[in-house]
């Protein structure tokens, strides 16, 4: 006769609270995904994805969905008042850009487009 395994409970229980989680809120996501539309228009772009985890929250676009990202912006509220919350970073992981507003985060990319726009 087949017996019943109980898997281990989630280290949080019914009653208490999620563990925390860092998130993107609607402007910002917004912003993001209007990019990440325009590059996909634009032939640079085909593929994300979105991480949350406790500390950050990261959007990455892939040129195709089997490679690495080309460019991942990072959200992590600890650095807001060291570093700024924002980050770009590259391909090879360098980080291009870092700031307090997403905006400024994602003018290099905005220019990108622009360049491929007019050539």
């Amino acid at each position: 006769m087949a017996s019943v395994i109980a898997f281990p409970a989630p280290p949080f229980s019914s009653g208490s609270a999620r563990p925390p989680q860092t998130t993107f809120d609607r402007a910002e996501l917004s912003a993001i995904m209007n990019l990440y539309g325009r590059m996909v228009a634009a032939g640079l772009w085909r593929d994300y994805a979105i991480d949350m985890h406790a500390d950050a929250a990261v959007f990455s676009a892939f040129r195709r969905a089997s490679e690495r990202p080309e460019t991942e912006v990072w959200k992590r509220p600890s650095l807001r008042a060291k570093q700024g919350m924002w980050a770009l970073v590259g391909e090879g992981g360098a980080v291009m850009k870092r700031g307090g507003e997403l905006r400024g985060v994602l003018a290099p990319l905005e220019r990108r487009l622009v360049k491929v726009a007019d050539g």
